[in-house]
């Protein structure tokens, strides 16, 4: 990695839960790998479920981003590959739903992913992504304080616009506070049928609200979506002819093109 590309770290987020957002941050990471780009996902949920969904066993997560965030432990000693090529993973575990309470008084911990993100092994990556927790807590405000940039997955559902207005205020807030650079990635429609009135309804308010921030591809509604992760592996991998696997390609295909535009 040359210090001209240096490595792009994006906060996966949106405070609701069931939007999508561990399976975007799954088949993005998987997408962009395929396309040829070195990727590593740090999964921060406590529910562990993008580790899961790329077949690393909980019982052989010996160290996670727990270790890596409370115990200072160094990132290449918790990055473990997973069978998709040019995709490493940091797991995560049940363990990180205690650090809001044990961090109530370190003085750093708002700090404390971005300090473990200071590695010359983040610099053979081209992305990280990291799977944040569905609430703005403590590990939340870490991943968008060590983050370039912020992708929001929107469920194309009632009342998808209103969740983002406290999400975009803490993004605000940060940004004030901790890290003026952050800035939006995008917001990628998720779980969209092109049948239905209301995913168009909420498209277009969102582009009317958004504009250029919302990506043109649409992540739809699609059954081996669903299916893939209990097989442990990404949609690209479990059926790369899906409208699933091909939504991601695409999804991947335009933020690239996205970052190779001067903002």
């Amino acid at each position: 990695m040359s210090e001209s590309h240096p490595t792009r770290i994006i906060a996966v987020t949106n405070q609701k839960g069931g939007v999508g957002k561990t399976t975007t941050t799954i088949n993005l990471g998987a997408a962009l790998a395929e396309k040829g780009k070195k990727v590593l996902l740090l999964d921060l949920d406590p529910q562990g479920n993008a580790s899961t969904g790329l077949g690393i066993d909980a019982s052989s997560r010996d160290l996670t981003t727990y270790d890596l965030l409370l115990d200072g432990v160094p990132l290449a000693d918790v990055v473990t590959r997973t069978n998709v090529k040019g995709l490493d993973i940091a797991p995560a575990t049940t363990d990180l739903s205690s650090t809001d309470v044990e961090l109530v008084t370190n003085e750093k911990r708002v700090f404390l992913l971005k300090d473990a993100l200071m590695t010359p092994d983040l610099a053979k990556y081209d992305h990280v992504l990291i799977d944040c927790p569905p609430s703005l807590n403590l590990l939340t405000i870490n991943a968008l304080v060590a983050a370039t940039t912020v992708l929001v997955p929107l469920q194309a559902e009632f009342f998808a616009l209103e969740g983002l207005s406290q999400l975009m205020l803490t993004i605000r807030e940060v940004r004030q506070t901790a890290n003026p650079a952050l800035r939006i990635e995008g917001v990628v429609l998720t779980m969209f049928d092109q049948r239905n009135n209301l995913s168009r309804q909420v498209e277009e308010d969102a582009r009317q609200t958004l504009g250029e921030l919302v990506y043109e591809t649409k992540i739809p509604r699609n059954v081996r979506l669903s299916e893939a992760p209990s097989f442990g592996m990404p949609v690209i991998t479990y059926d790369p002819t899906s409208k699933g696997s091909i939504a991601y390609l695409d999804l991947a295909a335009e933020m690239l093109a996205r970052q190779l535009t001067p903002a």
